[in-house]
C-alpha cells in the first residue's frame, strides 16, 4: 500500500454535513494484507484485503494508506469505531479505537415577552427545538448575564426600568445560534393613569386654559376700549396674563 497525507482530520465532535478521515496511525501498514473498520454502534462495516475493498458501506471509504473517509457525517455515523490490521498469515498486527460525535446545526431561537407591570415581574422566554444537545444563554445588550441552561428568564421591575435590550443563544459543540434582541419596558404612571396620557391632558387642559384667558382679555379689552379706559384695561390684561404665565 501506498501512504498519502490525510486532508482533514476528523474531530471528536462534528457538524452534520462534515467530510473528514480517521487516520490510520500503524507503523505497519506496509505489511497488511487486510484492514477492517467497524462502527461498533451499527456494525457498520468496509474491509480492505489483498488489494481490494471486500466490504462496504454506503458514505464510507477506505484511503489508500488504510485511513477511514467519512464522505458527509450524519447523526447516524455518531460512535466508536474499531479498526484491525492483519499481516498476509492472518496475524493480527495493530488495533485501536477512534470516536466522533455528530450533531445538527443548533437553530435560531425565538425570544418571546411575557409583561406583567402590575406585578413587576416579567418573563422572557428563549423558544427552540428540544433537543438535548444544546444550551441556553442570555444576553443583556452583549453581555452574558445567565449561563445556567434556563430557557426562561424573570425580570424585576428594577430590570425593566434599566430600559436594556436581552436576547438568549442556543449552542452545541459545534454551532450557536442567537435571537433578535427585545426591549422591555412598562409604561410610566401618574395616580394609576399612563404618565404621557396625563402629560397630554394636563397640556390640553393648559392650551383651552390659556385660550379661555385670551378670549377673557379681548372682550375686557372691547368693553373697556367702549368706556375709554384703554390703558387700564391693558395694564390689567397684562398682569392677567403675566401672572398666568408664572403659574
Amino acid at each position: 500500500m501506498h501512504f498519502l497525507k490525510v486532508a482533514e482530520i476528523c474531530k471528536t465532535d462534528l457538524l452534520e454535513g462534515t467530510s473528514c478521515t480517521f487516520e490510520l496511525k500503524t507503523k505497519n501498514t506496509d505489511k497488511s494484507n487486510e484492514i477492517k473498520w467497524i462502527h461498533l454502534s451499527s456494525d457498520a462495516l468496509i474491509q480492505w484485503k489483498n488489494g481490494k475493498i471486500k466490504k462496504s458501506t454506503p458514505g464510507l471509504t477506505m484511503e489508500e494508506d488504510g485511513s477511514l473517509k467519512f464522505e458527509s457525517v450524519s447523526l447516524k455515523n455518531t460512535g466508536k469505531y474499531r479498526y484491525n490490521v492483519y499481516n498476509s498469515d492472518g496475524t493480527e498486527i495493530d488495533a485501536g479505537e477512534k470516536e466522533i460525535t455528530v450533531y445538527a446545526k443548533a437553530p435560531i431561537p425565538t425570544l418571546t415577552v411575557n409583561i406583567n407591570c402590575t406585578d413587576g415581574i416579567s418573563t422572557l422566554t428563549c423558544d427552540f427545538t428540544d433537543r438535548p444537545d444544546l444550551t441556553v444563554s442570555w444576553y443583556k445588550e452583549e453581555n452574558i448575564i445567565q449561563n445556567k441552561n434556563n430557557p426562561k428568564l424573570l425580570l424585576t421591575s428594577a430590570h425593566i426600568q434599566e430600559n436594556k435590550p436581552y436576547s438568549c443563544s442556543v449552542r452545541n459543540p459545534v454551532s450557536n445560534e442567537q435571537s433578535n434582541s427585545v426591549t422591555v419596558s412598562c409604561p410610566r404612571t401618574f395616580f394609576g393613569f399612563d404618565f404621557w396620557v396625563m402629560v397630554g391632558i394636563l397640556a390640553g387642559s393648559g392650551a383651552l386654559l390659556l385660550l379661555l384667558l385670551c378670549v377673557l382679555i379681548i372682550c375686557v379689552c372691547r368693553s373697556c376700549s367702549q368706556h375709554k379706559e384703554t390703558d387700564q384695561t391693558m395694564k390689567l390684561s397684562l398682569f392677567l396674563l403675566n401672572a398666568f404665565i408664572q403659574c
